[in-house]
């Protein structure tokens, strides 16, 4: 295994952007929006700039809609408190010289009636419960009963990621990143243990990919395809999605068709979210010669594994998570192989200060 950390601080080519190195920050929920508009605030902006030196930060995924939202103070990108608030962390980030994605978000029947206007019933695919949970006011709960999407409203919420995308642009990110990992609403529609549709949505691989690759072409439309990226998890069990009964030819079609549009990169969860990288057999290697473009990969790298993944090239450039919510200046222990802080887990979601912005730098410790 190489230990030349050198490949990690290559400058990479991602669409229209150049990044200065190849570590980037992964979408991370940490429900600190403010409360009443989930709007972003102070306390983010300040979150957000202490690790611009990442090569790419990717925003916390933030949902293009109410109807998209599953869990409680999560930041939105669909009212003009929200973009302005957005602008707010953009500018401290490129200020810092940084680069900043958006993660656009619909999270489907993962979600909570008390979180939906009026409450409405989540919406879904099929009208497949989820055995899960949610944060809602109040603490936890269990994800409310969906309802099926009926094929007219789709390019309704196609319309709701259009306007996302033109928000992310007035709120001056640098580009966008669809999420359709996870078992959310895209993925929902993708894997047919969640999409029993008989529709066009529903069924062969081509229809579920769908709405998918409709969000895809239209979010390209309003920024251009270098500035768009999508984020998959071709075998994580997250959120009760259940395994497609063929990831492999489904993610490889979805890569195919993602690369025929020229987009920027995709960013793959290898293995189970938040758990094991190779206990569910699949070829990513296969992914990403399927794709073509940047690949960037996500979940459980340790320093080591990062270097001898882009060195190798089995990554262009590898995102990491946990990791960052306890360490602002994680480019920096990386470069000097500098020990890394352990994150508190109760502080993940919500709450104030601790565990967001507290967390100790090498330079602080230095100081000390």
């Amino acid at each position: 295994m190489t230990s030349d950390v050198s490949v990690l601080f290559q400058p990479l080519a991602v669409g229209d952007l150049t990044l200065a190195n190849r570590i980037v920050m992964a979408p991370l929920t940490r429900n600190r929006a403010t409360r009443g508009t989930n709007a972003p605030n102070d306390l983010n902006v300040q979150y957000y700039v202490k690790r611009a030196d990442a090569g790419l930060l990717i925003t916390e995924a933030s949902q293009i809609s109410q109807q998209g939202q599953g869990y409680i103070w999560t930041p939105g990108i669909f009212s003009s408190e929200q973009v302005a608030g957005w602008r707010k962390v953009t500018d401290a980030v490129h200020a810092a010289g940084g680069k900043m994605a958006i993660q656009l978000w619909h999270v489907g029947r993962i979600s909570h009636v008390s979180l939906q206007k009026d409450g409405a019933a989540p919406v879904a695919p099929s009208a497949i419960k989820a055995n899960g949970r949610t944060l809602i006011e109040g603490g936890m709960a269990e994800v409310s009963e969906p309802r099926a999407l009926d094929i007219g409203e789709l390019p309704g919420i196609v319309a709701d990621y259009v306007r996302a995308a033109q928000n992310a642009k007035a709120a001056g990110f640098d580009a966008v990143e669809v999420h359709a990992a996870n078992n959310y609403l895209i993925e929902q529609f993708l894997r047919d243990s969640t999409n029993k549709r008989s529709d066009a949505y529903g069924g062969p691989i081509e229809n579920r990919a769908r709405l998918l690759l409709e969000v895809v072409d239209a979010v390209v439309g309003v920024l251009g395809k270098g500035r768009v990226g999508v984020r998959l998890s071709p075998v994580t069990p997250a959120n009760d999605g259940g395994l497609d009964s063929d990831p492999q030819a489904l993610f490889g079609y979805v890569a195919k068709e993602l690369a025929k549009r020229g987009i920027a990169y995709i960013h793959v969860i290898e293995g189970e979210t938040r758990g094991g990288r190779d206990t569910i057999p699949f070829d990513y290697a296969a992914l990403k010669a399927a794709f073509g473009g940047v690949y960037i990969a996500n979940n459980g790298f340790s320093r080591e594994l990062a270097i001898e993944s882009v060195s190798k090239g089995h990554a262009d450039a590898i995102a990491f998570g946990r990791a960052y919510i306890a360490n602002p200046d994680l480019v920096s222990r990386i470069k000097l192989d500098a020990p890394w802080n352990e994150p508190d887990t109760s502080t993940f979601y919500g709450g104030t200060e601790k565990g967001y912005t507290d967390y100790p730098t090498l330079k602080a410790e230095a100081a000390e």
